[in-house]
């Protein structure tokens, strides 16, 4: 372990570490096994991407204090207008590089039984529910290397628990600030929504400063109880020097519960992206919402799969990128019907537009069917901006540049509309406007 980190990161770390946090017992050993397990585990292998040469694991520090906040009037300007200062009675966290600088959740949901804290005092706290779900029916620690050293080293995070039959109405957000240099994330979200239950998160990762070489090692879990809805939405935001590995896992455990995402990955580095959801129940519903803008000489991978396991069960695959500059993207929608989910249905859509004669986009659609009676369907194209819709706008005397940043906010137009989070379309559509000015 020691030779593929700059920081000595061994048993004994680990340690003082779990020690110095007061994490329980069981939370000290999960760390040690996936540690152990780190060392002989392989990579991940995404397909069509070649990431040898990518740091996943050389860092200086595995730990970095976060700048107090006394007020949400002290956060800078970029990360304040994120959050609605002035809301009271907002559901909220804020995490500044390695530190939770901001929480708040209202009393009346406190008093039906809600969680929102962070994972570690979560850990301490609600040990034994925390204990139950973390990384237990979502991602395993032994996937691959990446999904071990997350387990052994994870340094941030939320925990969000909504107990049965509680809705909780107004959305919950999260934001995750890469504020210092030295800054390695290895952050995990851990959502559970009971029977009956329903809540909307939101969730905003951003850098405000770009260093040479970054670790960030993300995972989010997301399990869902009978007749339980969540609405999970994320803009995705990091500087060109992050190279990132972000693992979303949903389970619709309970019948006839949904699972929704809605993503805008616009990170500037290196990223590999993979986003699962299985449908575990009778009557479950996934459907994932993807848009992407990449620039520059970024490479990035995103699979994309929803797996039917009960019957009656409903996939939707949505995902819409923009590649310019000489930025690679490789799209892999997957759509899999395991024997036994009769009646469920499958269906993707993958479009990808190049901008420039060296970008490079490649959409896949993979239908795997291992049952007779049930519905399935893919669409995908790849493809440069339409000279003629160029021409035309030009004819009426928009400037080049201009006409192409309208045909761009038409092509993402429809996944942007169709997001069910507002907060998250908001917040997209200023995003997507600063990368292809």
């Amino acid at each position: 372990m020691t030779s593929e980190t700059k920081q000595s990161v061994d048993q004994a770390y680990i340690k003082g570490y779990s020690e110095k946090h007061q994490e329980p017992a069981w939370l000290t050993d999960f760390r040690l096994r996936a540690l152990a397990d780190a060392e002989h585990l392989p990579m991940p292998k995404p397909d069509k991407t070649n990431i040898k040469s990518w740091n996943f694991t050389s860092f200086d520090k595995h730990e970095s204090e976060g700048a107090a906040l006394e007020s949400l009037q002290d956060l800078p300007d970029d990360i304040r207008s994120l959050v609605d200062v002035d809301n009271k009675n907002s559901i909220l966290f804020i995490q500044r590089d390695n530190t939770t600088s901001y929480v708040s959740l209202p009393k009346e949901y406190e008093e039906q039984g809600v969680i929102f804290k962070d994972i570690q005092s979560a850990a301490r706290e609600n040990s034994d529910l925390v204990e139950k779900y973390y990384m237990k029916d979502g991602v395993k620690a032994d996937e691959h290397k990446l999904t071990a050293l997350h387990a052994a080293l994870m340094n941030g995070g939320v925990f969000l628990y909504v107990p049965k039959n509680v809705e909780i109405k107004e959305p919950v957000q999260a934001v995750f600030t890469h504020e210092s240099l030295d800054t390695t994330l290895f952050n995990h979200v851990l959502i559970v929504a009971e029977d009956n239950s329903a809540v909307t998160y939101v969730e905003n990762y951003i850098s405000t400063v770009n260093p040479k070489s970054a670790v960030f090692n993300i995972i989010s879990e997301v399990i869902t109880g009978a007749n339980a809805k969540v609405s999970y939405g994320a803009v995705d935001y990091l500087s060109e020097g992050v190279t990132t590995y972000v693992n979303r896992r949903g389970v619709a455990k309970g019948r006839d519960s949904k699972i929704e995402w809605a993503l805008g990955l616009m990170n500037d580095g290196d990223t590999i992206s993979d986003n699962r959801t299985n449908l575990l129940g009778d009557g479950t519903i996934g459907d994932l919402k993807t848009v992407v803008v990449g620039r520059g000489n970024q490479k990035e991978n995103f699979t994309t799969s929803i797996v039917h396991y009960g019957k009656h069960s409903e996939g939707y695959i949505l995902k819409h990128g923009v590649m310019k500059d000489a930025a690679s993207s490789i799209f892999n929608g997957i759509g899999k019907i395991e024997h036994g989910a009769s009646k469920s249905n499958a269906e993707q859509e993958s479009r990808v537009l190049m901008l420039s004669e060296k970008a490079r986009g490649d959409a896949n659609p993979i239908l795997l069917i291992d049952e007779d009676d049930v519905t399935a369907g893919h669409a995908a194209s790849v493809g440069r901006v339409d000279p003629i819709q160029l021409y035309y706008l030009m004819s009426r005397g928009i400037p080049k540049t201009e006409a192409e940043r309208l045909v761009i906010h038409g092509f993402l137009a429809p996944v942007v509309k169709a997001l069910p989070i507002e907060q998250v379309k908001t917040q997209l559509v200023s995003v997507i406007e600063r990368k292809v000015r």
